[in-house]
């Protein structure tokens, strides 16, 4: 198991079309060995939409897990003083989520957990998931990856012609990403053909 005893943070994020995608590969993490400490965004713990409903989302990412999600600040402001995980990954990370993490701000238990690790100077990974990743979003993107400890799910523009800014990150790569990150390197090419 490639990954035996990695403690990774995984945190969710409002881009609800691809929580379906995302939670195999949280899976895939845990069959490697992974342990997992999931945190919610409020956007998925309490938002029922068209594709999912937030208690199934809790109880899919609860069983998967094993552990209750992180729901609120004071879960997972810990996670630096103590230097509770190895790694942090979001996924779906939502442009909101990219654009907060790229100005600093904590206000979402997701962008606090990233804080909190990245003080440690320890990785942060993003599965991108925007309709905007190509308009406003880009800023935020291009100042993140000029960070350090920052690293991406290689990713492409999901529907060039109906969505010409939308970025979504190949998620089947999330594992790859995770492994890559925990070496200090970037899984390359980031940017996908079509």
């Amino acid at each position: 198991m490639r990954l035996s005893g990695v403690r990774i943070g995984f945190g969710l994020t409002g881009s609800h079309c691809t929580i379906a995608e995302v939670l195999p590969e949280m899976e895939k993490l845990i069959k490697e060995g992974a342990e997992v400490f999931p945190i919610l965004s409020p956007a998925v713990a309490g938002t029922d939409t068209r594709f999912n409903r937030a208690k199934e989302v809790l109880a899919q990412v609860r069983a998967l897990a094993g552990r209750e999600p992180w729901l609120k600040l004071t879960e997972v402001e810990p996670i630096g003083p103590e230097k509770k995980l190895d790694i942090m990954v979001v996924a779906p990370c939502t442009g909101t989520t990219l654009a907060r993490l790229a100005m600093g701000l904590s206000d979402t238990p997701v962008t606090l957990a990233c804080k909190a690790h990245w003080r440690n100077e320890r990785p942060v990974v993003a599965a991108i998931a925007t309709n905007d990743g190509l308009g406003g979003t880009f800023q935020h993107l291009a100042a993140l990856f000029n960070r350090k400890f920052f690293f991406v799910v290689p990713f492409r523009q999901d529907n060039p012609v109906e969505k010409p800014k939308s970025l979504v990150s190949k998620m089947d790569l999330l594992p790859a990403t995770v492994e890559a990150a925990l070496r200090g390197c970037q899984l390359q090419p980031v940017l996908l053909g079509s």
